[in-house]
């Protein structure tokens, strides 16, 4: 039995999907992105910085995203979910994880959250600005590597093909942000796992509104 500290609008829906796909038993311990409110003392915890996804077991803990979707996937392997050590796809699952936590959850960081960026409250809308530019430079690199592939590791599906939806359900035109829509491939891959039944479940309501 995992449990999985979660919010809606979170990368913790992300890891949801992934359980959901493996097929194994998993408890939601709801907690919130707002850094305003209280969150669990087990979740902080595990990790100070109060952010989600934070997944529990029996032997240990851990959080960051794409940390723990390589965990579960090499943990789970017969659930196919990402190239075996050995095979020819891992150096490009092992990036691709990467660059999506460490450039493309960065760009949408500077959007959401400029304070963090900017020395000073004048300095916040250029942050913002910047974040949005770099949303565009980072989906256009995602979107150039998938070229004709079916899906991101090529001919199969796999963790990142959700992570990378994922990422895409944050987008917001409103806030100046690139929609899919500019990022054809991305949408191609996006729109087929939407469909999956694991991600109907867990993004239900982002299925009935995008803005919600």
């Amino acid at each position: 039995m995992y449990k999985l500290f979660y919010a809606q609008k979170s990368a913790s829906m992300g890891i949801r999907v992934l359980l959901e796909e493996i097929g194994v038993p998993y408890e939601l311990i709801q907690t919130t992105v707002d850094m305003n409110k209280p969150r669990p003392p087990e979740q902080l915890a595990i990790n100070p910085n109060g952010w989600v996804p934070v997944l529990v077991w029996d032997e240990g803990a851990m959080y960051e995203c794409a940390a723990i979707t390589v965990f579960l996937c090499d943990r789970h392997q017969q659930a196919n979910l990402a190239p075996a050590i050995n095979d020819p796809k891992r150096a490009l699952y092992l990036q691709t994880l990467v660059y999506f936590s460490n450039s493309v959850q960065n760009a949408f960081q500077l959007n959401y959250y400029p304070d963090r960026f900017a020395d000073t409250a004048a300095d916040e809308p250029g942050a913002q600005r910047r974040g949005n530019r770099r949303l565009r430079e980072t989906w256009q690199i995602i979107d150039d590597q998938i070229g004709n592939n079916e899906w991101v590791l090529g001919d199969r599906f796999s963790a990142a093909d959700i992570y990378l939806f994922m990422l895409t359900t944050w987008l917001r035109p409103a806030r100046g942000q690139p929609t899919v829509d500019e990022f054809a491939n991305v949408k191609r891959i996006a729109d087929v796992v939407m469909q999956r039944p694991s991600v109907q479940l867990v993004y239900e309501p982002w299925i009935a509104n995008p803005n919600y």
